[in-house]
């Protein structure tokens, strides 16, 4: 096996911590190298240090058998490395073969050769059996369409070392098996991969090798035959998992706490209706476009409905976000960079955002610091936060485990009666799922009712009392208790007999 980038005793601190530390490892020309690791493992910032994007604070990196330490992004890319960040790095606003030809366009007689960016934009769009006009404009594609021009930018540079990070967090089933045939013709173009996911069955199926990262070390690195998806999660969190969803520690009770009737919406939803026990943990699936993030917008009160009512504890909701949090609703929302979090700010900050009216001291309501302070610290322990001093550490410093964590914990703050809980684990690993998962069912068995909507039926099926499907923007049947059978939900999913 020859090694197109080697890292030697490869290391990076940041304000004394290390975050990288002492990483010996060969990555396989033409190969396919899994890097697995919890949120925090070291991942991301060992691919920056490849990227250019971060410098190592000691060892080095050879790229075929030559010292590689690249000053910027734009050097790495010269170099022949290309990134595909899980948030894409387009410019939305402009055309596909803008896109591509953004940081240097041809010119012919002193203007841009708008016929040659579209030529080559269309010979790329061939190379990857993708069925889209040069003249499209990124915002009017899908996510998989979107991924695929980020794809089609590293081609147009030639990239020997393509970097995929979490790139499957956004896609369809369709849209994903798609994405690993373009890899696989990648790979036999004699491109080199590097593949960073934390669904552990694709790592499995599509990496010609793996590597586990774990606090910033290397636990373990083989050829992708030596590892079972059990090994691959012992390597991760150094420990057990004895199965991948916690026991359920309550029943749903008799009362309702969650009241959904005949909610519409046109275009959106119709004739939505559904209850919700205290102690329940009820799950929604549906396929992407099915409208299960809409409806939990309109239950939130971000979006408006025209039919219909709903009702906490029998009292009918009305009002926007504002007036709904202070009826006991809480909405964790799919999307934590963009909605959740403010990532710039600090992450007690963050955690006292959705309760801090509470803390104001009468008659000037003049906050009372010293409480927010006692309290952020708590819940920080009640979800095992990961972080360093939360009153000054901003939230963009942290994994994406650790973010969906402050996310929880600031509605937490607020003692809700009822969690809307949108995708919470997407870009997630596994150990930090498997506490998302133990933090939902403790909101049950306080007496809340939990509404958990995800596009992974498996987590589904571990953790929910009870499963409604959703098709078209309305509910299309349901299962009412474990075991639940995966076959029997896509199909109604897809509105097939099972």
């Amino acid at each position: 096996m020859t090694a197109l980038l080697r890292f030697d005793d490869l290391s990076k601190s940041f304000f004394g911590v290390s975050a990288v530390d002492g990483v010996t490892l060969d990555v396989p020309e033409y190969g396919v190298l899994g890097l697995i690791g919890e949120n925090g493992a070291g991942k991301s910032t060992l691919m920056n240090m490849v990227g250019g994007v971060v410098e190592p604070s000691g060892g080095r990196m050879l790229w075929r058998g030559e010292p590689y330490a690249p000053r910027d992004a734009a050097e790495a890319s010269a170099r022949g490395v290309a990134f595909i960040h899980q948030e894409l790095n387009l410019f939305f606003n402009l055309t596909v073969a803008e896109n591509l030809f953004v940081d240097g366009f041809p010119k012919r007689f002193g203007l841009i050769d708008r016929g040659a960016i579209r030529r080559r934009a269309a010979e790329l769009m061939e190379a990857l059996d993708l069925d889209v006009s040069p003249d499209a404009l990124i915002e009017d594609l899908s996510a998989g369409e979107r991924q695929l021009v980020e794809i089609a930018k590293a081609l147009h540079r030639d990239a020997d070392l393509i970097i995929f990070d979490e790139p499957t967090t956004s896609l369809t089933p369709r849209e994903t098996v798609r994405l690993f045939e373009v890899i696989g013709r990648l790979k036999a173009q004699g491109k080199t991969i590097i593949y960073i996911s934390h669904v552990l069955g694709d790592v499995a199926a599509l990496c010609t090798h793996i590597a586990v990262l774990r606090d910033g070390t290397l636990v373990e690195a083989a050829p992708a035959e030596a590892f079972t998806i059990p090994r691959m999660i012992h390597a991760m969190i150094g420990r057990e998992l004895s199965g991948l969803f916690p026991a359920r520690t309550a029943r749903p009770a008799e009362e309702t706490v969650f009241s959904v009737a005949a909610l519409s919406q046109p275009g959106v939803i119709e004739d939505v209706s559904f209850e919700i026990k205290g102690g329940e943990i009820l799950g929604l699936f549906g396929l992407m476009g099915s409208g299960r993030s809409e409806l939990a917008r309109i239950l939130f009160g971000l979006d408006s409905h025209q039919g219909g009512a709903i009702a906490i504890d029998g009292r009918p909701l009305s009002g926007g976000a504002r007036e709904r949090i202070a009826a006991g609703l809480a909405f964790v929302t799919e999307d934590r960079r963009a909605e959740g979090l403010m990532m710039d700010a600090p992450i007690a900050d963050n955690l006292s955002l959705v309760s801090i009216a509470r803390f104001g001291r009468t008659p000037f309501a003049m906050i009372d610091t010293e409480a927010v302070e006692a309290d952020t610290a708590a819940i920080a322990d009640q979800v095992r936060l990961k972080a360093g001093n939360i009153r000054r550490q901003p939230a963009k410093s942290l994994s994406g485990g650790n973010q969906q964590k402050v996310v929880i914990g600031k509605w937490l703050m607020q003692n809700p009666r009822v969690f809307i809980l949108d995708e919470p684990t997407r870009g997630v690993d596994v150990g930090a799922k498997y506490e998302i998962y133990v933090l939902a069912d403790r909101l049950a068995a306080a007496g809340g009712a939990v509404l958990f909507i995800s596009s992974e039926i498996e987590e589904l099926m571990g953790v929910c009392d009870r499963i409604l499907v959703m098709s078209q923007g309305e509910i299309v049947g349901g299962f009412d208790a474990p075991p639940f059978e995966q076959s029997a939900i896509l199909s109604m999913a897809f509105r097939q007999a099972a």
